[in-house]
Formats: structure tokens, C-alpha cells, sequence
């Protein structure tokens, strides 16, 4: 099938999560229209209109569908390994000790600037193999470990054509802003100087920039730091979110809300000011337990103060090399709701409609008319499901943009 074909799905369960009640949205005996890339119809099989009836049947025997899986915070493209580092916490060293000696994000910048382009997709797309073969059909990619112009650009340029020669819809996110360059050592507004006037706007007229972040923290960079790069990027028309609230309580999550941000991310810190600054703003919670399990923290993100406030909660891998090295997106499911206590329903919406919300995309993340046909096929009892196996990966099939396919996919040329 071609992306102009249509296609009928039938014999299928649906979990639209478009119910007005926030609910799974749960159609029994479901049929799902597709045509020119995007959801024609959805609802009973029975009730299915002329048109769509008109189409090719694909029957689902009796599968779960779902909207294609969102990983709305990963760190996927990226070269080396922090085994060692991983080692060396376990052997009774803080993340902040290793940061400070020179290791940390700096250990993989170096490597990530010693690879080539081709290199660096090449061992990313093994990573984002494993995320689609889970039924992931929208990566959220940032930069943040190059640095400088020329090797930030190779990270986002690798990160978007991942998404060409991969079947994934990606999102690029410019993290320049994630930790100091060496070459600036002790002068962190000199770089900032260096993100906002020069790679920021470098990089948004080459088209490599789809939103940008930055690490508010006390190993990263300030408050008034990342105040300047939310109004270089908002002056460019580009939106924000932000590493906010992870290690310590730096008033990122107020401050990315003051922005319009579309998301703050880990947030075990979290005040209730930056939660109320959040629900005021349409800010999502973007909830990332790899990092919390792999650093073995105790503080929680305050989840219920953020139910009470209504912020919306998504659920990511925050796939990277030092603090989750997670390609398991349903992995982040369970331990989201068995470290956190969220809802199976809770976690499931997280890695889809707000998911989508927290990249700002509004045609993903639903099964409903006019939605772009991203789609996951499940073999489950029931939506829980997804959440509730450890180490299960119940993905049968997946649709990409209209396309019917396999979830494992194979590897770009070397």
C-alpha cells in the first residue's frame, strides 16, 4: 500500500484516546478509514459509511489499535558509551562529582564530535530501531552534545535524516544550551552569547531547529542564562521547553511557562509555584522515571499537586548515555507507574496525545477524522496491558503516515 492508497481496518479494538472524558476511548468491533495519509473515519465496523466500505480490508484479527506511540524527549543521536560512569555512581560517586572531573555530557560531547555524520546515524539508528519496534511513530530528537556550530548542525542534520531513511516522524530540538563548551570554560555568557547570536540562528535558517532547550541547573546554566535563549528563540518564532527542576530547584518550570513553553521535563524538584505557573501556561510535564531509576534518586516529581493543578502529564525514555540509556518506551510506562503510581490510562495518554501536546503537534497522538494515520497494532487483553509487562513487546504491526508495515525495520545503508 502507497500513501495515496486507502485502506480499511476492521476486526479491530480501538483506544482512540480522543474520548471527551479524557477516557481510553475505548470502540469495540472497530473500523479505522484511511486515506491520503490521514484517519478518514473511525468508529464501529458496523456503522462504517459507504466510502469507506469502498476501500481495500485489512482485517486486524481482533488487535488492539492505538495512535502511534510519541518518545517526546530523547537524546537518541549521539556517539560512545558511560559504562564507566554508570560504574563509578555504583562504586559511590555523585552524578554532579563526575560532571565536575570532566565526564558527564562532556565525555560524550567528545565522542560525538569525533564522529562523522554517517557514524553518528549509523549507531542512533540502532537506538531508534528498538524504539520502533515498540510501536514509536514520533521521535522528539535533541542536540546538545556537539556544542559548537559545526557539530550541533551534524547532530540535527543526523537527527533529520534519521527520520528519511527511517520510518519515523522526527521533531529536532537545538540543545545548545545543554552544558558550558570547553572552549569556554569559565565564561558560561560568553557561550550563551555564542547559542543565541550566532548557532541559533545558524542553524533555524538551515531548517535543522524545531523547538529549543536548555538545562536550567546548578551543573548547567542559570536562571538569567536560559532566560536570553527562550527570547532568542521565541524572537526566531521557534517554541521552548526545558530541562527544569531534575537536581535542584532553579525556577525553570516558571520560567519555560513564562515563555509559553511547550513542556518542562524531569521535575523530581518541582515547587508548587512552577506547578501553578505550569497550569496557567498550557505547560506540559513531560515525566522521564529512566533517569530517576538509573540515577537511583528517592525524590519523586509531585504527581498528584500536578493532577490537582490539571497539568498535563507525558511519559518519555529521555533516551541518552549517561543517565537512561532506555530504548524501551513501554519499559518508561511501567516504571512511571510503578515508581510514580500514574494510571495505566494516565501513562498511555502520556506517550500519546500528550506526548504530542508537549511537541506541539496537534495532528498526532488521537484516532479521529483528519489525524495523520499513525497507528500502533497490539497484541493485548486490554490497554493496561502496555504498561503492566515488564520487558513484553505486544506490537504487531504499525501505520506510518497511511503505510502499513511491520514494527522492526531495517538499518540504513552503512
Amino acid at each position: 500500500m502507497t500513501e495515496a492508497d486507502g485502506l480499511l481496518l476492521v476486526n479491530a479494538r480501538l483506544a482512540t484516546m480522543a474520548a471527551a472524558d479524557g477516557g481510553y476511548g475505548i470502540v469495540e468491533d472497530g473500523a479505522l478509514a484511511l486515506q491520503g495519509g490521514r484517519i478518514a473515519w473511525v468508529g464501529r465496523r458496523a456503522d462504517a459509511p459507504a466510502a469507506a466500505r469502498a476501500l481495500p480490508v485489512h482485517d486486524c484479527g481482533g488487535l488492539w489499535i492505538t495512535p502511534g506511540l510519541v518518545d517526546c524527549h530523547t537524546h537518541v543521536v549521539h556517539a560512545g558509551n558511560r559504562s564507566d560512569e554508570w560504574e563509578a555512581r555504583l562504586n559511590g560517586a555523585s552524578y554532579e562529582d563526575i560532571a565536575r572531573a570532566g565526564g558527564g555530557i562532556m565525555a560524550t560531547v567528545r565522542a560525538t564530535r569525533a564522529a562523522s555524520e554517517d557514524a553518528l546515524l549509523r549507531q542512533s539508528a540502532l537506538r531508534i530501531a528498538a524504539l520502533l519496534a515498540e510501536g514509536v511513530t514520533t521521535l522528539e530528537i535533541k542536540s546538545g552534545y556537539g556544542l559548537d556550530l559545526e557539530n550541533e548542525a551534524k547532530m540535527l542534520r543526523a537527527a533529520r535524516r534519521a527520520g528519511e531513511l527511517l520510518p519515523v516522524r522526527v521533531a529536532t530540538t537545538f540543545l545548545g544550551a545543554h552544558a558550558l563548551a570547553p572552549e569556554y570554560a569559565g565564561r558560561a555568557d560568553d557561550y550563551i552569547d555564542e547559542v543565541c547570536a550566532r548557532m541559533l540562528p545558524a542553524l533555524a535558517r538551515e531548517g535543522l531547529v524545531d523547538a529549543v532547550d536548555a538545562f536550567c541547573e546548578r551543573i548547567g546554566f542559570t536562571h538569567a542564562q536560559t532566560a536570553r535563549v527562550f527570547a532568542a528563540a521565541r524572537g526566531l518564532g521557534l517554541p521552548v521547553k526545558l530541562h527544569a527542576e531534575q537536581l535542584s530547584d532553579q525556577g525553570g518550570a516558571a520560567l519555560v511557562a513564562e515563555y509559553g513553553g511547550l513542556s518542562a521535563d524531569h521535575l523530581e524538584w518541582l515547587s508548587d509555584a512552577g506547578i501553578a505557573a505550569m497550569a496557567r501556561a498550557g505547560t506540559v510535564a513531560v515525566l522521564l522515571p529512566g533517569a530517576y531509576y538509573f540515577l537511583r534518586e528517592t525524590r519523586m516529581p509531585p504527581i498528584d499537586a500536578l493532577r490537582a493543578a490539571g497539568v498535563p502529564l507525558a511519559v518519555a525514555t529521555d533516551c541518552n548515555p549517561g543517565t537512561s540509556p532506555m530504548t524501551s518506551l513501554l519499559l518508561a510506562l511501567n516504571m512511571a507507574c510503578t515508581l510514580w503510581r500514574l494510571t495505566p490510562l494516565e501513562a498511555l495518554r502520556g506517550c500519546t496525545v500528550n506526548a504530542a501536546r508537549a511537541l506541539g503537534r496537534a495532528d498526532i497522538g488521537t484516532l479521529a477524522p483528519g489525524q495523520r494515520a499513525d497507528l500502533a497494532m497490539w497484541d493485548i487483553a486490554r490497554p493496561a496491558d502496555l504498561a503492566y509487562a515488564i520487558g513484553a513487546n505486544p506490537c504487531r504491526a504499525v501505520v506510518n503516515g497511511g503505510v502499513l508495515r511491520a514494527p522492526r525495520v531495517g538499518l540504513p545503508p552503512a
